[in-house]
């Protein structure tokens, strides 16, 4: 059984639909604002990577396992990044919500923010969900202050959860929320949206 169908999400900033093979150029564009692949703690495509990339998510989502969107700004009408669910456990109803980035001029913006609701609320509203995980290289502190942010507890970290394909052993730490956490991360979230529309 497929868990996850296709839909489209959309916030005041952007729209989240299905990506797609063709989307492959338009990323390939937004990951270059800011050279995002030379981020070594991140798993952002560049042009020897892309077509991987892309194949995986893809590949992913013919499995069930996975669904990625692509992140367009409404504005522009210009894809700015991509975020996925993944590692589906529809017998468990548990997901992760993973592989987001966004192009560098709209980092530190309300996209994020306005992309983990839509998230998480179609995950706990539509889809039943009773955990939702995220997770982060260890060294990646940014990433990891954002999570914290959204509301997200720490789980544990993964101690040499994966090899680098350099050979370096990388730590995850693990976050998530749970349904019965929801209601407050919800409020929290639109919380913080309204004051920064606000400012």
């Amino acid at each position: 059984m497929n868990w996850l169908h296709e839909v489209e999400l959309h916030t005041e900033l952007v729209q989240l639909r299905p990506l797609r093979a063709a989307d492959k150029p338009a990323l390939l564009d937004a990951a270059s604002d800011g050279r995002l692949w030379e981020l070594w703690y991140t798993q952002v495509p560049g042009v020897d990577t892309l077509d991987a990339y892309v194949d995986y998510a893809l590949s992913e989502q013919a499995a069930g396992r996975a669904l990625a969107f692509a992140v367009i700004e409404k504005s522009s009408g210009k894809v700015i990044g991509t975020t996925r669910y993944c590692n589906a456990d529809t017998a468990n109803r548990r997901l992760e919500i993973g592989y987001t980035w966004y192009a560098s001029r709209v980092q530190r913006s309300a996209i994020n923010t306005q992309c983990k609701l839509a998230l998480l609320q179609h995950a706990f509203e539509q889809l039943g969900a009773i955990a939702v995980e995220l997770r982060t290289h260890w060294h990646n502190q940014a990433s990891r202050a954002a999570i914290a942010r959204l509301g997200a507890k720490q789980d544990g970290v993964l101690r040499n959860h994966r090899l680098e394909p350099d050979g370096a052993r990388r730590d995850t730490v693990v976050f998530s929320i749970l349904d019965s956490e929801w209601p407050s991360v919800r409020k929290s979230l639109q919380f913080k949206l309204d004051r920064r529309a606000a400012d």
